[in-house]
């Protein structure tokens, strides 16, 4: 007689089963963190202003259709600002040094720093230089460095002078070529403004006709 082959029963696999179901008795239930509140005023820093406390919003209202802006126009950069400015105080050779102090007074009134002023003399130099420069030329030119306090140099020094927001310069005398060579270079060095004591018509002829 044929055998029968006989039937086998399914097997089950483990992957075929559904996920595992832990017992609820064994997860441990986990702590609520705490909700953090709100954070300390930060501590100014000493010389600085603290931070400003936050502006109450106001309602906001239902937003409506935004109209169109146009849009600017793109500003072009300013030459002049880094040109500096010239200004001319009429006077004599005997004279224009002592234009040259009271131009300096006069800016050291109006908040000025020292050391933001150069004074260029193209004749005799100031009492102040003949001074400093009898304690040689290192100590004088260290004072220069220094940049807290109005320098006085020779017109022939310009070209060692560095620059400063104000140079005055007097022309107190000297050769004409000498004042028309030292002039531009003085310009140069002048950041902001460029006062000018001596004659007007020597000026003009070197600086240009608008000064």
């Amino acid at each position: 007689m044929p055998l029968t082959p006989a039937i086998e029963e399914p097997q089950i696999h483990e992957s075929a089963q559904g996920p595992r179901v832990t017992p609820a008795a064994s997860r441990t239930a986990q702590t609520p963190r705490p909700v953090p509140g709100p954070r300390p005023a930060a501590v100014p820093r000493p010389g600085r202003p603290g931070p400003a406390p936050p502006a109450q919003r106001a309602p906001q209202a239902t937003p409506g259709p935004v109209p169109a802006v146009p849009a600017a126009a793109p500003t072009a950069p300013s030459v002049s600002a880094a040109v500096p400015q010239i200004q001319l105080i009429p006077a004599s050779a005997e004279g224009a040094l002592d234009a040259a102090e009271e131009a300096v007074d006069l800016l050291l009134d109006t908040g000025r720093a020292p050391g933001d002023i150069l004074v260029l003399t193209s004749g005799d130099p100031h009492p102040w230089a003949a001074h400093e420069l009898s304690f040689g030329e290192a100590a004088y030119w260290a004072l220069h460095d220094a940049g807290d306090d109005v320098f006085y140099a020779d017109a022939a020094q310009v070209q060692r002078a560095a620059g400063r927001p104000v140079v005055v310069f007097a022309a107190n005398g000297g050769a004409v070529d000498a004042i028309a060579g030292a002039l531009p270079v003085a310009l140069t060095r002048a950041g902001a403004l460029l006062i000018v004591c001596g004659d007007s018509q020597q000026i003009n002829s070197v600086l240009g006709a608008g000064v």
